[in-house]
């Protein structure tokens, strides 16, 4: 919205700044942080009185988590609110791939607050069905899929880039859409499977979405893809701001989920995050890339995965507990101890995935 405010600008005072993305990205940042700072206590103040109890507590979980009865859920409002605000104020509204991120990052967020409005009201952790939230998230993420598709330039639609590989690109025809559809639904339920621990989700997501913002800024900058040989997509530079204000919102909740956490994200946050890291990939064509960025939430889906089919099979588990994290729990480590550790690997692995876009 601000950008408009460059018509005033005659070539060289205050407003030609608005032309910048990085200057708008800096102001989505510093609005999406301080919506978190001055948001944040009442919100957790309303979340606390409305939901009583607060997000019920798995039975079935490690039992240092009995502990956090009575915590309020929900806490992904105040970052899609922050991150949703300071978009629209800071990013060009004419461009399409704004509109497909910040599309699927809100209705990601209101199926997983229906999802956390039923557990909080019936008080147990049978929230939508599975089927109908699948069901859901599916449609959303073809109609972001064709979208994006028709925003990409031609000789880059219904194709998947190869990371490392500059000059191959494989044709995946209108089998891009499911593919595309995979990535966004996975990733969403990949990093709702993280949101685990107090912070342990969060953190690697804002890790994740920067990474993939400076991704989103360099292939939609022509300069830059010659210099990188990476494939140019016109117009995901904008999505800089979004990563901005995400990290920025992500800062400002992340306040209030320290440990001991006053508020969990709930599926409301971590659905629409991980839809959004999804929608991001898709738009800028580095779908294998956020494989890699976003590794951590791969082994934690990938554990649940190996959990169920195993047990299925054998009647045995590979894990103490599946997701991974609360297997390392019930192996004794303490939270933070695994909270940081899974920091720490999201961060190499964002560090790799910047380099394959000048390993080539």
């Amino acid at each position: 919205m601000l950008y408009w405010l460059t018509a005033l600008s005659d070539g060289g005072d205050f407003f030609n700044l608005f032309r910048y993305i990085t200057f708008r990205a800096g102001g989505a940042f510093l609005t999406s942080l301080i919506f978190g700072f001055l948001f944040g206590r009442p919100l957790i103040a309303v979340l606390r009185k409305r939901q009583g109890k607060g997000q019920p507590i798995r039975e079935d979980g490690p039992e240092a988590h009995l502990a956090k009865a009575g915590t309020p859920t929900m806490g992904g409002l105040l970052i899609v609110g922050a991150l949703a605000t300071s978009t629209l104020l800071w990013a060009r509204l004419d461009n399409p791939f704004v509109w497909i991120v910040l599309g699927v990052t809100l209705s990601f967020a209101l199926i997983g607050f229906l999802d956390d409005y039923a557990k909080v009201s019936r008080q147990n952790t049978n929230g939508v069905p599975g089927r109908i939230r699948l069901a859901l998230g599916v449609v959303i993420a073809a109609v972001a899929a064709i979208a994006a598709t028709y925003a990409h330039p031609e000789e880059l639609q219904y194709q998947l880039a190869l990371p490392v590989f500059k000059d191959i690109l494989l044709n995946f025809g209108y089998f891009f859409v499911p593919f595309a559809v995979i990535v966004i639904v996975g990733a969403a339920n990949a990093v709702n499977l993280t949101d685990g621990l107090d912070g342990l989700a969060i953190m690697p997501v804002m890790i994740a979405g920067g990474t993939l913002g400076i991704i989103a800024y360099a292939v939609g900058r022509v300069d830059f893809t010659e210099y990188l040989d990476v494939h140019y997509v016109p117009g995901t530079g904008e999505i800089l701001i979004f990563s901005a204000a995400l990290f920025g919102g992500g800062l400002g909740f992340l306040w209030y989920n320290a440990p001991p956490a006053a508020v969990f994200m709930g599926d409301t946050g971590s659905l629409a995050l991980g839809g959004a890291l999804g929608a991001i990939a898709v738009a800028t064509k580095h779908e294998i890339v956020l494989a890699i960025v976003g590794g951590l939430f791969v082994v934690e889906a990938l554990s649940v995965i190996i959990q169920v089919l195993y047990f299925k099979r054998t009647g045995r588990r590979v894990f103490l507990m599946a997701p991974i994290h609360h297997h390392y729990e019930k192996k004794g480590w303490a939270e933070p101890t695994i909270v940081i550790r899974f920091w720490i690997i999201s961060l190499i692995l964002a560090m790799i995935g910047l380099a394959t876009l000048k390993v080539r």
